[in-house]
């Protein structure tokens, strides 16, 4: 079966440059991936991984705080 989908690919003008396209949308997503999880604010970080941890009353402290 692979025989004959390599070889209706084959047929198909143009159609090299598609896996290199796919390549670079994956590296590139990847790179701005780690670019935003580096530059991501610490502070930010801290509290999204301390919201499990707080009751209800601690997080809407919170909320209503930021938004004064």
């Amino acid at each position: 079966m692979l025989k004959f989908i390599k070889h209706n690919m084959e047929t198909i003008s143009g159609i090299e440059i598609y896996p290199v396209i796919a390549l670079l949308i994956f590296f590139l997503f990847f790179v701005g991936l780690v670019l935003w999880v580096f530059t991501y604010k610490k502070q930010t970080l801290n509290e999204l991984s301390n919201l499990p941890l707080n009751d209800g009353k601690n997080n809407e402290e919170t909320n209503s705080n930021r938004s004064l």
